[in-house]
């Protein structure tokens, strides 16, 4: 099966296929830099890190860019709420950003072009759109003239004329040299106390659509195979990103235009505006009364995230972050079964300091698991079906995980589980999902012999009836992190924890 993904400029699944043989070039939208990044980000950087994965684990070369949207009306009101210089402020909320994303476990980009840095670029495109007469100046402003670009509307799927009906009373404007009501804003007049750089239109600062127009052709090149980003940006962000770059530079921006969906919360779309948003901080770090006043684990929010195909709204509810947690610790204890089991199964190299690092396994790519993980991801990168696979992996590990701990033997050859362990760890690693044993916290003072000597304690205990010393030994033992385990025939089995 080829890889098929929905194609948001002609609404229909369509086969992949790269302008350049074997390389991908992908530019996603990013944060503009005035605050924490909320869940509704979280969802879109972690769809978008999944698909360059998955793309990746397919062979391809993925050139990934992804902007910081670095001057805006709104980190300047930020600005003058706050009495903080705004570059202070972009930079704080670049460093949060990143951090944010490395408890997510989402990669760094292969470049953060930023608009403050790429404004020789911006302005030089504001020309040729000039002299391509689909740009007019006007008392410094430099506008976008909507009208003199035919296919105005092709990704949203809605004329000139719908646009303007549907905008009714929206469209007023005090900018009375704008020739049409829809035409946006390329360069804007400087105004006392804001940032400004000099242009053939004098001093001034660009608007929000140019700035990835600009830097899209300065990271990537004119056309690019995967332009990306939330349902929201749809329109007018990449509708206007389209009419810039098309009018001057390509016949086509981008080859497939994908878009996340919303996190709705109550029925709404999560958003800074609406005031109901969440911020990834405020959840990792907040003790949730659904969670028994425990944190959620971050590999827990990407499975909530994940477990919703990406085109599709979620709803962030206590139940369903409960659920994700509950899931996380199932797919843990897959992840974790090597760690825990590979020196009972006799794993040669379970001592080694690289063990468990999925660069250096090696699966089958014709098992049956891997044939209906890639089947399912490459179904428009279908995350659910790519879990269901991955979850009736963690499962069997799991039983055969019980089945060590209390007969001491498991079901299975050890080549076979051996197997089954990497392949759940290779392909969750797919999904950015990934679990490491803790540190491990210092063992009981109690050897190996001391233990074995209190059991016998015990034992004798047991068989004469002294269930008071009996149940002191195993207490004993307990608060050192010592399990016993009562088998039948007086057998007794212990596990340190």
């Amino acid at each position: 099966m080829s890889l098929k993904l929905y194609n948001t400029l002609t609404r229909t699944k369509e086969p992949f296929q790269t302008i350049i043989s074997g390389k991908v070039t992908m530019y996603c939208c990013g944060v503009t830099v005035y605050d924490y990044c909320h869940l509704g980000h979280a969802r879109s950087y972690m769809v978008w890190d999944v698909v360059r994965r998955y793309l990746q684990w397919r062979g391809y070369a993925v050139q990934y860019v992804q902007n910081y949207t670095d001057i805006d009306d709104k980190i300047l009101k930020r600005a003058a709420q706050t009495g903080q210089d705004w570059q202070a402020i972009t930079q704080t909320f670049i460093q949060a950003y990143e951090e944010d994303m490395a408890r997510i476990n989402v990669r760094p980009a292969d470049a953060y072009p930023k608009a403050t840095e790429a404004m020789p670029a911006i302005i030089a495109l504001i020309q040729q759109l000039e002299t391509a007469g689909v740009a007019y100046a006007a008392q410094g402003d430099v506008y976008y003239a909507v009208e003199k670009f035919p296919a105005y509307g092709k990704l949203s799927g809605r004329s000139l004329d719908q646009m303007e009906a549907g905008a009714s009373g929206r469209l007023h404007t005090t900018k009375q040299e704008k020739r049409h009501p829809l035409d946006f804003a390329l360069w804007k007049a400087a105004k006392p106390g804001e940032p400004s750089w000099e242009s053939p239109w004098g001093p001034g600062r660009p608007g929000w659509h140019i700035e990835c127009s600009a830097m899209v052709d300065q990271g990537l090149g004119a056309a690019i195979d995967i332009h990306a980003g939330g349902s929201d940006l749809v329109f007018p962000h990449h509708e206007n990103e389209i009419a810039q770059s098309e009018a001057v530079l390509t016949s086509q921006l981008a080859r497939y235009w994908m878009h996340n969906g919303f996190v709705n919360v109550g029925g709404e779309k999560m958003s800074k505006s609406l005031g109901n948003f969440t911020t990834i901080r405020q959840l990792l770090e907040t003790p949730l009364p659904i969670l028994e006043g425990k944190t959620l684990d971050p590999m827990a929010l990407r499975l909530f995230v994940l477990q919703a195909q990406y085109r599709k709204p979620i709803d962030f509810t206590d139940d369903a972050i409960a659920a994700a947690q509950q899931s996380w610790q199932t797919l843990k204890e897959g992840l974790l079964f090597g760690y825990d089991y590979g020196g009972t199964l006799q794993w040669s190299d379970r001592d080694d300091p690289d063990f468990g690092n999925p660069a250096n396994m090696r699966i089958a790519d014709s098992s049956d698991d891997v044939l209906r993980f890639q089947t399912a991801m490459d179904d428009d990168f279908n995350s659910p079906g790519g879990l269901v696979v991955l979850f009736e992996l963690a499962k069997d590990l799991r039983k055969e995980g019980n089945l060590l701990s209390h007969q001491g033997q498991s079901s299975a050859p050890s080549d076979h589980l051996r197997s089954q362990w990497q392949t759940l760890v290779c392909l969750s690693q797919v999904l950015g999902i990934e679990a490491q044993p803790e540190e491990s916290k210092p063992q009981s003072g109690l050897s190996d012999q001391d233990i074995e000597r209190l059991i016998e304690q015990r034992q004798t205990a047991r068989q004469t009836k002294d269930f008071a010393t009996s149940d002191r030994i195993r207490d004993q033992l307990k608060e050192q992190g010592i399990t016993l385990i009562d088998q039948s025939g007086g057998i007794t089995r212990w596990l340190r924890e």
